[in-house]
Protein backbone atom coordinates (compact mmCIF):
# COMPACT_ATOMS: atom_id res chain seq x y z
CA UNK A 1 0.00 0.00 0.00
CA UNK A 2 0.95 3.64 -0.18
CA UNK A 3 0.64 6.40 2.44
CA UNK A 4 -0.70 9.76 1.30
CA UNK A 5 -0.07 12.67 3.65
CA UNK A 6 -2.56 15.53 3.33
CA UNK A 7 -4.91 13.24 1.45
CA UNK A 8 -8.02 15.05 2.69
CA UNK A 9 -6.95 18.29 1.02
CA UNK A 10 -7.58 19.47 -2.51
CA UNK A 11 -4.83 17.81 -4.56
CA UNK A 12 -4.38 14.92 -2.14
CA UNK A 13 -8.03 13.88 -2.25
CA UNK A 14 -8.08 14.10 -6.03
CA UNK A 15 -5.01 11.87 -6.07
CA UNK A 16 -6.81 9.33 -3.87
CA UNK A 17 -9.79 9.28 -6.24
CA UNK A 18 -7.53 8.92 -9.26
CA UNK A 19 -5.42 6.17 -7.69
CA UNK A 20 -8.36 4.03 -6.61
CA UNK A 21 -10.05 4.47 -9.98
CA UNK A 22 -6.97 3.20 -11.78
CA UNK A 23 -5.35 0.68 -9.38
CA UNK A 24 -6.13 -2.05 -6.87
CA UNK A 25 -3.35 -1.08 -4.47
CA UNK A 26 -4.71 0.22 -1.12
CA UNK A 27 -4.10 3.75 0.14
CA UNK A 28 -3.84 5.12 3.67
CA UNK A 29 -4.57 8.82 4.08
CA UNK A 30 -2.76 10.56 6.95
CA UNK A 31 -4.19 14.02 7.57
CA UNK A 32 -4.52 16.42 10.50
CA UNK A 33 -7.84 17.77 9.14
CA UNK A 34 -6.94 21.43 9.49
CA UNK A 35 -9.23 24.04 7.92
CA UNK A 36 -8.56 22.92 4.32
CA UNK A 37 -8.56 19.20 5.09
CA UNK A 38 -12.05 17.82 4.74
CA UNK A 39 -13.26 14.25 5.08
CA UNK A 40 -16.09 15.24 2.75
CA UNK A 41 -13.49 15.29 -0.03
CA UNK A 42 -13.05 11.56 0.52
CA UNK A 43 -16.72 10.65 0.91
CA UNK A 44 -16.89 8.99 -2.54
CA UNK A 45 -14.27 6.39 -1.48
CA UNK A 46 -14.93 6.03 2.25
CA UNK A 47 -16.66 2.66 1.79
CA UNK A 48 -13.93 1.31 -0.50
CA UNK A 49 -12.09 -1.55 1.19
CA UNK A 50 -8.83 -0.30 -0.32
CA UNK A 51 -9.13 3.03 1.48
CA UNK A 52 -8.35 3.82 5.10
CA UNK A 53 -7.89 7.05 7.04
CA UNK A 54 -5.66 7.88 9.99
CA UNK A 55 -5.92 11.27 11.61
CA UNK A 56 -2.54 12.67 12.55
CA UNK A 57 -0.09 15.53 12.19
CA UNK A 58 3.12 15.16 10.18
CA UNK A 59 4.97 17.13 12.88
CA UNK A 60 4.12 14.37 15.42
CA UNK A 61 7.07 12.01 15.06
CA UNK A 62 5.59 9.25 17.22
CA UNK A 63 2.38 9.25 15.22
CA UNK A 64 4.27 9.12 11.92
CA UNK A 65 6.56 6.32 13.09
CA UNK A 66 3.58 4.35 14.40
CA UNK A 67 1.77 4.80 11.08
CA UNK A 68 4.70 3.43 9.07
CA UNK A 69 5.26 0.53 11.45
CA UNK A 70 1.60 -0.51 11.29
CA UNK A 71 0.88 0.04 7.60
CA UNK A 72 4.24 -0.98 6.08
CA UNK A 73 3.88 1.20 2.97
CA UNK A 74 5.99 0.76 -0.14
CA UNK A 75 5.75 4.50 -0.84
CA UNK A 76 4.89 7.84 0.74
CA UNK A 77 3.29 10.57 -1.38
CA UNK A 78 3.72 13.78 0.58
CA UNK A 79 1.06 16.44 -0.08
CA UNK A 80 0.54 17.72 3.47
CA UNK A 81 1.37 21.44 3.61
CA UNK A 82 0.13 24.88 4.42
CA UNK A 83 -0.33 26.30 0.94
CA UNK A 84 -2.11 29.66 0.91
CA UNK A 85 0.20 32.63 0.25
CA UNK A 86 -2.08 35.16 1.94
CA UNK A 87 -2.15 33.09 5.12
CA UNK A 88 1.64 32.76 5.02
CA UNK A 89 1.99 36.55 4.90
CA UNK A 90 -0.26 36.95 7.92
CA UNK A 91 1.05 33.95 9.90
CA UNK A 92 4.37 32.58 8.58
CA UNK A 93 5.23 30.46 11.62
CA UNK A 94 2.60 27.83 10.80
CA UNK A 95 4.23 27.41 7.37
CA UNK A 96 7.64 26.93 8.89
CA UNK A 97 6.31 24.32 11.27
CA UNK A 98 4.18 22.28 8.88
CA UNK A 99 6.11 22.60 5.64
CA UNK A 100 9.66 22.46 6.98
CA UNK A 101 9.50 20.72 10.35
CA UNK A 102 6.76 18.37 9.16
CA UNK A 103 8.75 17.35 6.09
CA UNK A 104 11.82 16.81 8.27
CA UNK A 105 9.85 14.52 10.59
CA UNK A 106 8.57 12.52 7.63
CA UNK A 107 12.05 12.21 6.15
CA UNK A 108 13.53 10.99 9.42
CA UNK A 109 10.71 8.50 9.93
CA UNK A 110 10.97 7.28 6.33
CA UNK A 111 14.74 6.85 6.67
CA UNK A 112 14.39 4.79 9.85
CA UNK A 113 11.50 2.74 8.44
CA UNK A 114 13.34 1.94 5.21
CA UNK A 115 16.46 0.89 7.12
CA UNK A 116 14.57 -1.95 8.81
CA UNK A 117 12.88 -3.16 5.62
CA UNK A 118 14.01 -6.34 3.88
CA UNK A 119 16.47 -5.58 1.05
CA UNK A 120 13.94 -5.92 -1.83
CA UNK A 121 11.47 -3.62 -0.05
CA UNK A 122 14.26 -1.22 0.82
CA UNK A 123 15.20 -0.90 -2.83
CA UNK A 124 11.65 -0.44 -4.10
CA UNK A 125 10.60 2.12 -1.47
CA UNK A 126 9.85 5.63 -2.75
CA UNK A 127 9.23 9.05 -1.16
CA UNK A 128 7.49 11.54 -3.49
CA UNK A 129 7.60 15.13 -2.29
CA UNK A 130 4.95 17.31 -3.96
CA UNK A 131 6.08 20.92 -4.22
CA UNK A 132 5.29 24.09 -6.15
CA UNK A 133 6.66 26.26 -8.95
CA UNK A 134 6.54 29.20 -6.53
CA UNK A 135 9.95 28.16 -5.17
CA UNK A 136 11.45 29.59 -8.38
CA UNK A 137 10.17 33.11 -7.77
CA UNK A 138 8.84 35.41 -10.47
CA UNK A 139 9.57 35.60 -14.21
CA UNK A 140 9.86 38.69 -16.39
CA UNK A 141 7.70 38.72 -19.53
CA UNK A 142 10.50 37.63 -21.85
CA UNK A 143 12.08 35.06 -19.53
CA UNK A 144 12.05 31.38 -20.51
CA UNK A 145 9.77 29.13 -18.41
CA UNK A 146 10.97 27.51 -15.20
CA UNK A 147 12.92 24.31 -15.72
CA UNK A 148 14.22 21.86 -13.15
CA UNK A 149 17.56 23.68 -12.88
CA UNK A 150 16.09 27.16 -12.39
CA UNK A 151 17.60 28.60 -9.16
CA UNK A 152 15.27 28.98 -6.20
CA UNK A 153 14.19 32.57 -5.49
CA UNK A 154 11.08 32.38 -3.27
CA UNK A 155 9.25 35.63 -2.62
CA UNK A 156 6.63 34.69 -0.01
CA UNK A 157 6.86 32.87 3.33
CA UNK A 158 4.88 30.03 1.73
CA UNK A 159 7.29 29.71 -1.18
CA UNK A 160 10.28 29.95 1.17
CA UNK A 161 8.91 27.16 3.34
CA UNK A 162 8.39 24.91 0.32
CA UNK A 163 11.87 25.71 -1.02
CA UNK A 164 13.32 24.80 2.37
CA UNK A 165 11.43 21.51 2.44
CA UNK A 166 12.64 20.73 -1.09
CA UNK A 167 16.23 21.24 0.04
CA UNK A 168 15.73 18.95 3.02
CA UNK A 169 14.48 16.24 0.67
CA UNK A 170 17.48 16.79 -1.59
CA UNK A 171 19.81 16.52 1.40
CA UNK A 172 18.30 13.18 2.45
CA UNK A 173 18.69 11.88 -1.09
CA UNK A 174 22.37 12.88 -1.24
CA UNK A 175 23.41 12.20 2.36
CA UNK A 176 21.34 9.16 3.32
CA UNK A 177 20.46 7.66 -0.05
CA UNK A 178 16.73 8.04 0.55
CA UNK A 179 15.00 7.11 -2.74
CA UNK A 180 13.01 10.30 -3.04
CA UNK A 181 11.68 12.37 -5.92
CA UNK A 182 10.43 15.96 -6.08
CA UNK A 183 7.71 17.49 -8.25
CA UNK A 184 7.01 21.19 -8.86
CA UNK A 185 3.53 21.96 -10.15
CA UNK A 186 1.93 25.10 -11.52
CA UNK A 187 -1.43 26.51 -10.35
CA UNK A 188 -3.91 23.68 -9.88
CA UNK A 189 -7.67 23.94 -10.25
CA UNK A 190 -10.54 21.47 -10.20
CA UNK A 191 -12.99 19.73 -7.82
CA UNK A 192 -12.67 19.99 -4.03
CA UNK A 193 -10.47 23.10 -4.04
CA UNK A 194 -10.98 25.17 -0.90
CA UNK A 195 -12.62 28.49 -1.87
CA UNK A 196 -9.82 30.75 -0.72
CA UNK A 197 -8.02 30.14 -4.03
CA UNK A 198 -8.81 32.22 -7.09
CA UNK A 199 -11.15 30.05 -9.18
CA UNK A 200 -13.42 28.56 -6.49
CA UNK A 201 -13.52 31.87 -4.64
CA UNK A 202 -14.71 33.67 -7.77
CA UNK A 203 -17.35 31.02 -8.42
CA UNK A 204 -18.56 31.22 -4.83
CA UNK A 205 -18.66 35.02 -4.78
CA UNK A 206 -20.38 35.29 -8.16
CA UNK A 207 -23.13 32.87 -7.13
CA UNK A 208 -23.73 34.92 -3.97
CA UNK A 209 -23.61 38.24 -5.85
CA UNK A 210 -20.54 39.42 -3.97
CA UNK A 211 -17.74 41.52 -5.46
CA UNK A 212 -15.10 39.56 -7.40
CA UNK A 213 -11.87 41.01 -5.95
CA UNK A 214 -8.89 41.01 -8.29
CA UNK A 215 -5.40 41.88 -7.09
CA UNK A 216 -3.89 44.98 -8.71
CA UNK A 217 -4.36 45.13 -12.46
CA UNK A 218 -5.05 41.39 -12.71
CA UNK A 219 -2.22 40.96 -15.21
CA UNK A 220 -0.32 38.38 -13.14
CA UNK A 221 0.41 35.39 -15.38
CA UNK A 222 -0.01 31.81 -14.18
CA UNK A 223 0.23 28.41 -15.86
CA UNK A 224 -3.04 26.61 -15.06
CA UNK A 225 -2.98 22.84 -14.51
CA UNK A 226 -6.13 20.76 -14.08
CA UNK A 227 -5.77 18.63 -10.96
CA UNK A 228 -6.54 15.39 -12.80
CA UNK A 229 -3.61 16.02 -15.15
CA UNK A 230 -1.45 16.69 -12.11
CA UNK A 231 -2.50 13.39 -10.53
CA UNK A 232 -1.59 11.50 -13.69
CA UNK A 233 1.81 13.18 -13.66
CA UNK A 234 2.42 12.21 -10.04
CA UNK A 235 1.60 8.57 -10.74
CA UNK A 236 4.06 8.63 -13.64
CA UNK A 237 6.76 10.14 -11.41
CA UNK A 238 6.12 7.65 -8.63
CA UNK A 239 6.16 4.65 -10.97
CA UNK A 240 8.77 5.60 -13.57
CA UNK A 241 10.65 8.63 -12.29
CA UNK A 242 14.39 8.43 -11.65
CA UNK A 243 15.28 8.49 -7.96
CA UNK A 244 16.79 11.80 -6.91
CA UNK A 245 15.27 13.71 -9.81
CA UNK A 246 12.94 16.69 -9.91
CA UNK A 247 10.09 16.94 -12.42
CA UNK A 248 8.17 20.10 -13.29
CA UNK A 249 4.47 19.70 -14.06
CA UNK A 250 2.49 22.38 -15.89
CA UNK A 251 -0.70 22.63 -17.88
CA UNK A 252 0.59 24.69 -20.80
CA UNK A 253 -2.12 27.28 -20.13
CA UNK A 254 -0.44 30.61 -19.35
CA UNK A 255 -3.21 33.11 -18.60
CA UNK A 256 -3.60 36.32 -16.65
CA UNK A 257 -5.68 36.27 -13.50
CA UNK A 258 -8.05 38.72 -15.17
CA UNK A 259 -8.54 36.39 -18.13
CA UNK A 260 -9.28 33.51 -15.77
CA UNK A 261 -11.88 35.50 -13.83
CA UNK A 262 -13.48 36.77 -17.03
CA UNK A 263 -13.70 33.20 -18.32
CA UNK A 264 -15.42 32.09 -15.11
CA UNK A 265 -17.87 34.98 -15.46
CA UNK A 266 -18.59 34.19 -19.09
CA UNK A 267 -19.37 30.55 -18.32
CA UNK A 268 -21.53 31.52 -15.35
CA UNK A 269 -23.43 33.92 -17.59
CA UNK A 270 -24.36 30.86 -19.66
CA UNK A 271 -24.92 28.34 -16.87
CA UNK A 272 -26.15 30.47 -13.96
CA UNK A 273 -27.01 33.95 -15.30
CA UNK A 274 -27.70 36.93 -13.08
CA UNK A 275 -31.12 38.55 -13.13
CA UNK A 276 -29.53 41.53 -14.87
CA UNK A 277 -26.17 42.09 -16.51
CA UNK A 278 -23.04 39.95 -16.54
CA UNK A 279 -21.18 38.43 -13.61
CA UNK A 280 -18.13 40.29 -14.94
CA UNK A 281 -19.69 43.54 -13.69
CA UNK A 282 -18.74 42.38 -10.20
CA UNK A 283 -14.99 42.36 -10.90
CA UNK A 284 -13.32 44.84 -8.55
CA UNK A 285 -9.61 45.70 -8.56
CA UNK A 286 -8.14 45.77 -5.04
CA UNK A 287 -4.66 46.64 -3.71
CA UNK A 288 -2.05 44.06 -4.65
CA UNK A 289 -0.64 41.81 -1.97
CA UNK A 290 2.96 42.19 -0.75
CA UNK A 291 5.60 40.41 -2.82
CA UNK A 292 3.10 39.23 -5.41
CA UNK A 293 4.92 37.27 -8.13
CA UNK A 294 4.19 38.60 -11.59
CA UNK A 295 4.58 35.54 -13.78
CA UNK A 296 4.98 31.77 -13.52
CA UNK A 297 5.53 29.47 -16.50
CA UNK A 298 6.61 25.83 -16.61
CA UNK A 299 8.81 23.95 -19.06
CA UNK A 300 7.43 20.38 -19.03
CA UNK A 301 9.95 18.98 -21.48
CA UNK A 302 11.64 16.69 -18.96
CA UNK A 303 8.53 14.87 -17.76
CA UNK A 304 7.20 14.65 -21.32
CA UNK A 305 10.40 13.17 -22.74
CA UNK A 306 11.34 10.89 -19.83
CA UNK A 307 7.94 9.71 -18.61
CA UNK A 308 5.65 10.23 -21.58
CA UNK A 309 3.26 12.50 -19.70
CA UNK A 310 1.36 15.37 -21.27
CA UNK A 311 -1.67 17.30 -19.98
CA UNK A 312 -4.96 16.21 -21.49
CA UNK A 313 -7.07 19.19 -20.47
CA UNK A 314 -6.97 22.55 -22.14
CA UNK A 315 -7.97 25.43 -19.92
CA UNK A 316 -11.24 25.68 -21.85
CA UNK A 317 -12.16 22.05 -21.18
CA UNK A 318 -10.83 22.00 -17.62
CA UNK A 319 -12.53 25.18 -16.44
CA UNK A 320 -15.88 24.06 -17.83
CA UNK A 321 -15.59 20.74 -15.97
CA UNK A 322 -14.56 22.58 -12.81
CA UNK A 323 -17.38 25.07 -12.94
CA UNK A 324 -19.92 22.33 -13.60
CA UNK A 325 -18.63 20.39 -10.60
CA UNK A 326 -19.06 23.36 -8.25
CA UNK A 327 -22.55 24.05 -9.57
CA UNK A 328 -23.45 20.38 -9.08
CA UNK A 329 -22.10 20.26 -5.49
CA UNK A 330 -23.64 23.21 -3.61
CA UNK A 331 -23.77 21.21 -0.37
CA UNK A 332 -20.00 20.67 -0.41
CA UNK A 333 -19.51 24.42 -0.94
CA UNK A 334 -21.90 25.25 1.92
CA UNK A 335 -20.11 22.86 4.27
CA UNK A 336 -16.67 24.37 3.66
CA UNK A 337 -17.69 28.03 3.64
CA UNK A 338 -18.86 28.19 7.23
CA UNK A 339 -17.07 28.17 10.57
CA UNK A 340 -13.31 28.61 10.20
CA UNK A 341 -13.68 29.80 6.62
CA UNK A 342 -15.79 32.77 7.67
CA UNK A 343 -13.52 33.37 10.65
CA UNK A 344 -10.59 33.66 8.24
CA UNK A 345 -12.52 36.11 6.06
CA UNK A 346 -13.26 38.21 9.13
CA UNK A 347 -9.59 38.24 10.16
CA UNK A 348 -8.04 38.75 6.74
CA UNK A 349 -10.60 40.99 5.08
CA UNK A 350 -12.29 42.67 8.03
CA UNK A 351 -15.71 41.11 7.43
CA UNK A 352 -17.03 37.87 6.06
CA UNK A 353 -19.34 39.73 3.69
CA UNK A 354 -17.04 42.28 2.05
CA UNK A 355 -13.75 40.59 1.13
CA UNK A 356 -11.13 42.98 -0.24
CA UNK A 357 -8.72 40.68 -2.01
CA UNK A 358 -8.29 37.24 -3.50
CA UNK A 359 -5.47 34.76 -3.95
CA UNK A 360 -3.77 34.03 -7.22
Amino acid sequence: MIVITGGAGFIGSNFVHHWLAERDEPVVVFDALTYAGNLGNLAPVESDARFSFVRGDITDREAVERLLAQKLPRAIVHFAAESHVDRSIRGPLAFLKTNVEGTFVLLEAARAYRAQCAPPDRESFRFLHVSTDEVYGSLHPADPPFCETTPFAPNSPYAASKAASDLWVRAYIKTYGLPALISHCSNNYGPYQFPEKLIPLMIHHALENRPLPLYGDGAQLRDWLHVEDHCRALVAILERGRVGETYNVGGGNELTNRAVVETVCRLLDQLRPRAQGSHAEGIAEVPDRPGHDRRYAIDTGKIEHELGWKPRETFASGIEKTLTWYLDHPEWVRNVTTGTYREWLDIHYGTGRSERSAPA
